[in-house]
């Protein structure tokens, strides 16, 4: 993979960034982290080199000073929120993200309940939180916000706000995702520690989109298709250019939420330490882009990719067509088609051909494999026993696995397991190729390649099970299916 991003730059330019914004306050600053804290993958395929632990590496430079609180939508807990990329609830999001913390040796202050009033569930969540020993704060819906601003800085508004006591200089607010309720819980604090005559601080951690990048370069064309179904545009900062002159680049909720902010922190400081929203921010993401070609182009492919997802969304029944029809308009800002991403055509084209479904991957070299549904083996478990073995040398007629031994797992999960679909599926043959591994050097040799297969691209004539999508990912391979489905039933497991 060519490298467009210097990570180890990014670390050390974004440690001392925000030791210099702590600075610029009390020692003490509620720093607003959106996105992902690890695992960000999207930033890891827009900025090669960029790696998904980033942001927790950098957090880990600053663990003596720095304190966790994460923040969670009593609503969402009520109507059972999940996150789409991990299947998991929001509720159980927050133990898992404390548990992830913990064991990085991060302190995890506390847990916030947002938005809260009188929901069942938060109260069952906030009791269950308790038995294990974690403390937790209520914030409640505030009439008005955020708009009322005299009712909302006033003892009915804020002031009824559980205070989150916190012992750190740096308080990282961050939460399962949007809509959790961090900045309001970092105002909230404001106001509280400025009636404790603190003058705490405030700051945004959003990696996206970069601000010193242009409005329509393709990384940030391509955090719009990530975003679409939230309806973010990016935007040039108004503000910004009014202040100082300067072109920078923003969402559309930050700048429309701006002069509320401003009005807020001209009650709370008396003078606002902001001229902007990307004042606010302290990304640093855009001054360590070492090959902007690379990043581009890994762009362009993101958004191809978010364009796929969103088409098999819709009809999913998870998203709105809407989603997919605004990302080919982004499409077109960028300059792209399905076309630009080589796959899709050898996929359908093999698809065509033989009348089963079919598999494309780009190996490192540029060379790209194909495979097919067979009595034996789904299109992608035949795609990765093939690329493994163009990986390893090995020809292509040559079994790493005897049909003998695939049979008698077809057996089983056929007249034991009640399986409709007698094909192996990618992580079963997988599984099949560890064990013949054992007795069979061409076997060893096919697995051993396995690593070679992250940051290859493929694409499949139609959607996967949710098993093999799991393992494409856990590969770091990047997918792509077409929005259809194999069979025409109308259940789909």
């Amino acid at each position: 993979m060519k490298i467009g991003f210097d990570n180890n730059a990014y670390l050390k330019m974004q440690s001392e960034h925000i030791i210099e914004r702590i600075n610029q306050f009390d020692n003490k600053l509620y720093l607003e982290f959106g996105g992902k804290l690890f695992d960000d993958y999207h930033a890891s395929r827009v900025l090669p080199g960029f790696e998904p632990d980033s942001k927790m590496r950098m957090l880990l430079n600053l663990k003596e000073q720095a304190e966790l609180v994460i923040v969670i939508n009593a609503a969402d807990i009520e109507k059972n929120k999940v996150r789409g990329d991990l299947g998991i609830r929001y509720d159980e999001d927050v133990l898992r993200l404390i548990d992830a913390f913990q064991a990085r040796q991060l302190y995890v202050g506390s847990v916030v309940v947002t938005q809260y009033s009188g929901q069942y569930s938060a109260d069952m969540f906030k009791e269950k939180l308790k038995k294990f020993g974690v403390c937790v704060y209520t914030h409640y819906i505030i009439e008005g916000y955020p708009s009322n601003i005299p009712f909302i800085l006033s003892e009915e508004g804020f002031g009824k706000n559980d205070y989150i006591k916190t012992s750190r200089p740096l308080v990282i607010i961050t939460a399962p995702g949007p809509g959790s309720g961090k900045m309001a819980t970092c105002l909230s604090q404001l106001y509280h520690e400025h009636k404790r005559g603190i003058h705490a601080g405030y700051a945004k951690f959003e990696t996206f989109p970069i601000w010193n990048l242009p409005l329509r370069h393709p990384v940030n064309i391509a955090y719009e298709a990530a975003t679409a179904n939230l309806n973010d545009v990016n935007m040039i900062d108004p503000f910004h250019l009014e202040a100082y002159g300067k072109t920078a680049v923003n969402y559309n909720r930050d700048v429309e939420i701006f002069p509320v902010l401003n009005a807020i922190f001209e009650k709370i400081y008396e003078k606002s330490p902001y001229q902007s929203p990307t004042d606010m921010g302290v990304n640093m993401a855009g001054n360590c882009i070492i090959d902007d070609m690379v990043c581009c182009e890994a762009s362009k492919q993101e958004i191809l990719r978010r364009y796929y997802t969103a088409r098999m969304d819709a009809l999913k029944g998870k998203e709105s067509i809407e989603c997919s029809h605004k990302i080919e308009l982004l499409m077109k800002q960028a300059k792209i088609t399905t076309e630009d991403r080589k796959v899709v055509t050898y996929a359908c084209e093999r698809a065509r051909k033989t009348s089963v479904p079919a598999a494309a991957i780009e190996l490192p070299n540029g060379k790209i494999i194909t495979g097919k549904t067979s009595n034996l083996l789904g299109a992608s478990a035949a795609l990765l026993l093939n690329a493994l073995k163009e990986l390893a040398g090995i020809d292509h007629d040559i079994h790493v696995i005897s049909p003998s031994a695939i049979e008698p797992i077809q057996h089983l999960k056929i007249d034991f397991l009640g399986s409709k679909n007698p094909r192996l599926h990618t992580d079963e043959v997988l599984i099949a190729l560890s064990i013949s591994a054992v007795s069979h050097s061409d076997a060893k040799a096919a697995l051993e390649q396995l690593p070679n297969l992250k940051g290859c691209e493929v694409h499949t004539s139609v959607m996967l099970a949710e098993i093999d999508l799991k393992v494409f990912h856990r590969l770091g391979i990047h997918l792509t299916c077409e929005a259809k489905y194999e069979t025409q039933k109308l259940y789909h497991e």
